[in-house]
């Protein structure tokens, strides 16, 4: 999985605009690629879109999934 490098502080933002499409940080630093790419099937077993970042020599994943379907349920 290819990395986009980022120039952000250890503190990285919760979310970022990637392609114009927002991406929301799992919260996780991984202190390894491989360790980042594990999870990262994780998420798109879960029909997630999955971004990498390397900020600082730690590894973050940025996910997001488009809604496909909306429930709404009357109140009883």
């Amino acid at each position: 999985m290819a990395t986009a490098p980022s120039q952000q502080p250890v503190n990285p933002n919760r979310s970022v605009n990637i392609d114009g499409r927002k991406f929301l940080w799992d919260g996780q630093m991984f202190a390894t690629c491989e360790d980042a790419a594990r999870q990262s099937e994780t998420y798109k077993k879960d029909n997630f879109e999955v971004q990498m970042v390397e900020v600082s020599g730690s590894y973050l994943l940025y996910t997001r999934r488009v809604v496909k379907e909306v429930v709404v349920t009357a109140p009883q």
